[in-house]
């Protein structure tokens, strides 16, 4: 074998070990983001990325992902094997350097990987540090090799237990209870979405995952195969599957420009919103960066130029800009970076900025040559850009009457809101409160000194389905911007949101726990998510939980959220109880509103996060737009867990 061949097999010497791992446990939010569900769930991502490297690398096909009874995770991959020959510089078997020490991987090694996901590049070993019992076995050369290790620590030698036809890594691991002291519970969906999204990123690449806690009528484990043969394009169509489609092909292309490879997939559909969505080796950045940056250029100066020259924009008095090509518009965009550079607040900003040149270039010429191939879809769409340009200036106008509205003194609020005395943002909350009835009692209920009230008339608009000029000019939503103090952005970035002028940190939605609240919750989480996103990444978006019951007996009284508690405390309680059902929050008197659902020394509320930015926007897409199909079936796949009151 060549001394070049040699250097490029993968073995024990590929294996670099940057530092070492005592300070994982102590600090483990430092490595995984957090020690919630989240930082749970980081685990399962950490072990399947390294299958996934093996996938990009070419040599690997199917991944298993299995949720045991004890929530334990078992992944499983067709690779190479992660080597188990001696590591030179450790004294170890490489499988305990992979396993034993932060940052080790191949990874590491540009010869085993040109480019690897994994948005903080620590490793499997992380997930060993955070798991009270974890098991690895290879499969490799003929040999099954296994070692165990208990909170990170190996408890023999790597060892042969076998022989085998197979090839590949088995990683079984237990999260440890006295870390993630919330929860060790692993959501089937979450874990399932995320699979789903790896296979589009992926594509030929099948992904299983199997629930071994929960079987379906026909007595099997609940589970999904996930397979792509067109990756993106797939991608698209899923995403957009509850949106009508304004062109019928997905726009779509693979290449490779300046030594980066760049996959861009779009539709056009008729709704007024954009979906951009960007990857970098499979981790969603979604605070965008410059393949973003990269791809809007490119967009926007080819179908300027091709709409200039149809002479379309002839009796147009306005300059077209930038959002108006996106108006309707869904698109992934997808790099592979060797080294990327990620920036911003979370790390999921790309920052290098050859990538910028790469996806514009590549854009550019992937919209030329269909728009030439698609002269009628080339039409439909610039149509739809004037549209856009026409409904935005009538949305600048509304736009400015917010923003006068938004910046004048404490005399320019609603005159429904009721402020509270503290003038310190961070330590403010704001109740959104459906109907004047129930804002009346939590008004008399409040703490004044730090909370404040704005009611609610009924039901406010679906954004998912108005034009952006009609949202601005909606009573409720200008009230909502004024209340909060926000200011809205440029004509060029729209959706953009001024957080530095943001009154109060906790917006709190408090509806009725019955089903017209649920939907006005739905229809204030749809306006956030579409118009004031950054309030809910930035952690300032909640949801008060009112209680569904008061269980009575003599002058004993307990409050309970669902059925189970009612049951269990009138069962408590022995003999016959008095139980009040709570339809609305109006049905409440002020001091137990206080004490149920606003005092918090007792109260829970349910923060609002993305886990997953693409499913999100699908689900929101499913349940607030105009296709009543995919909401249908919704509706009757989780019908059983639906409350409804008659």
């Amino acid at each position: 074998m060549s001394e070049e061949a040699n250097k490029k097999q993968y073995s024990a010497d590929s294996i670099q070990a940057l530092e070492g791992m005592e300070h994982v446990r102590m600090r483990p939010s430092m490595y995984i983001g957090d020690v919630g569900v989240r930082g749970l769930h980081h685990l399962v991502y950490e072990v399947v990325d390294n299958s996934i490297d093996e996938a990009m690398g070419g040599h690997c096909d199917t991944i298993s992902v299995i949720i045991n009874e004890d929530n334990s995770i078992t992944t499983r991959d067709n690779g190479r094997g992660i080597p188990v020959d001696l590591h030179k510089k450790e004294g170890v078997s490489a499988l305990e350097v992979v396993m034993t020490k932060i940052g080790a991987g191949g990874k590491f090694d540009k010869d085993s990987y040109k480019v690897s996901g994994g948005l903080h590049g620590v490793g499997v070993s992380c997930v060993n540090a955070l798991s009270d019992h974890l098991t690895a076995t290879v499969y490799r050369d003929g040999v099954i090799w296994q070692q165990e290790y208990e909170r990170g620590k190996a408890l023999y030698p790597v060892k042969r237990i076998g022989e085998t036809t197979e090839r590949g890594t088995e990683v079984t691991f237990h999260p440890d209870n006295t870390i993630f002291t919330q929860t060790i519970e692993y959501s089937y969906e979450t874990l399932s979405n995320r699979m789903r999204e790896l296979s589009f990123l992926n594509k030929g690449v099948k992904i299983t995952i199997t629930d071994k806690r929960q079987k379906d009528e026909k007595g099997e484990y609940v589970g999904e195969t996930f397979f792509s043969n067109e990756g993106l394009k797939e991608f698209v169509r899923f995403l957009d599957g509850n949106r009508e489609s304004l062109i019928q092909n997905v726009i779509s292309m693979e290449g490779e420009k300046n030594n980066i490879p760049v996959e861009v997939a779009m539709i056009y559909n008729t709704s007024y919103t954009e979906n951009l969505h960007s990857y970098v080796n499979n981790i969603n950045t979604h605070e965008g960066g410059t393949h973003l940056s990269g791809f809007r250029r490119g967009l926007t100066t080819t179908l300027k130029k091709y709409a200039d020259a149809s002479g379309m924009l002839d009796k147009l008095k306005f300059e077209i800009q930038g959002d108006d090509f996106r108006e309707g518009l869904t698109a992934i965009v997808s790099v592979k970076v060797a080294e990327p550079q990620f920036e911003g607040q979370t790390k999921t900003k790309l920052g290098n900025r050859e990538v910028s040149s790469a996806v514009s270039q590549a854009v550019s010429e992937m919209l030329t040559d269909y728009l030439e191939e698609h002269p009628d879809d080339a039409k439909v769409i610039v149509q739809k850009v004037i549209l856009a340009a026409q409904a935005r200036h009538a949305a600048t106008k509304a736009r400015e009457m917010v923003q006068r509205k938004t910046v004048m003194s404490v005399g320019g609020l609603p005159g429904k809101l009721s402020d509270c005395s503290e003038q310190d943002p961070a330590l403010c909350e704001v109740f959104l409160v459906e109907g004047d009835s129930a804002g009346g009692t939590a008004k008399q209920g409040r703490d004044r000194n730090f909370q404040a009230i704005l009611p609610l008339r009924g039901k406010i608009l679906n954004v998912e389905k108005a034009m952006q000029h009609k949202v601005f000019e909606n009573e409720e939503i200008k009230n909502i911007y004024t209340a909060l103090g926000v200011t809205i952005g440029t004509e060029d970035d729209s959706k953009a949101l001024n957080l530095e002028k943001l009154r109060y940190h906790k917006v709190v939605i408090m509806c009725d726990a019955d089903v017209d609240g649920s939907h006005i919750e739905t229809l204030i989480l749809t306006f956030f998510f579409r118009y004031m996103r950054e309030l809910i990444e930035g952690g300032h978006v909640y949801i008060a939980t009112p209680p569904l019951y008061l269980v009575k007996k003599g002058q004993k009284k307990q409050y309970a959220w669902t059925d189970e508690e009612r049951d269990a405390i009138a069962d408590s309680y022995n003999g016959s109880v008095s139980i009040q059902r709570y339809k609305g929050l109006g049905e409440m008197n002020a001091e137990q509103l206080w004490d149920t659902t606003m005092n918090p020394e007792h109260r829970t509320l349910r923060q609002i996060t993305i886990e997953n930015a693409t499913e999100t926007d699908r689900v929101f897409s499913m349940l607030m737009g105009d296709e009543v199909p995919p909401r249908r079936e919704f509706i009757e796949k989780n019908a059983v867990y639906a409350n409804i009151d008659t």
